[in-house]
């Protein structure tokens, strides 16, 4: 779907740049050798993890399973919440055309997909299995992601960042 079709294209058509309240979700794939699917986002020049904003009638599940479809190719299944993310110091976000969004997210992870991680979109400039020990350059929103899941593994206890 591109972005002028999507629920939020569509009301950015309506308000502008203006900051919106946006729900989403945000998808941890982690691989067994414990690497995590990332993409080079062609937005902000750095890397992230798959996910997305809702759409009308769908569930943030469903945002994972799409999002994470569309950015990579893959197939996921089996996801289980580790996280929220709404802290508008770190959610929100002012993106190179000068919109401007507070997300609120979701966070799954999955260690079952089925598929090669391929770049499926115009998001995305690359995708590859990252070592989380390692990280490149993130947004700051989708790195605390990767460390509360982090200690999400560590803690067994839900993050909200």
């Amino acid at each position: 779907m591109s972005f002028s079709d999507s629920y939020l294209g569509k009301l950015r058509q309506k308000i502008g740049s203006g900051i919106l309240l946006v729900p989403g979700a945000r998808v941890i794939v982690k691989r067994e050798d414990g690497c995590l699917l990332m993409q080079h986002r062609t937005d902000f020049d750095v890397w992230g993890i798959p996910g997305g904003n809702a759409e009308e009638g769908e569930d943030l599940q469903s945002v994972a399973i799409r999002e994470t479809r569309e950015e990579t190719g893959i197939r996921i299944r089996n996801l289980l919440p580790f996280g929220f993310g709404s802290n508008p110091e770190f959610e929100t976000v002012t993106f190179p055309n000068g919109d401007i969004c507070q997300f609120f997210a979701m966070m799954f992870y999955t260690t079952h997909y089925d598929g090669t991680p391929v770049v499926a979109d115009d998001e995305s400039k690359a995708v590859d299995w990252i070592n989380p020990d390692v990280l490149p350059p993130m947004l700051p929103n989708m790195r605390r992601s990767v460390e509360a899941f982090q200690r999400f593994e560590k803690t067994g206890i839900f993050q909200m960042i």
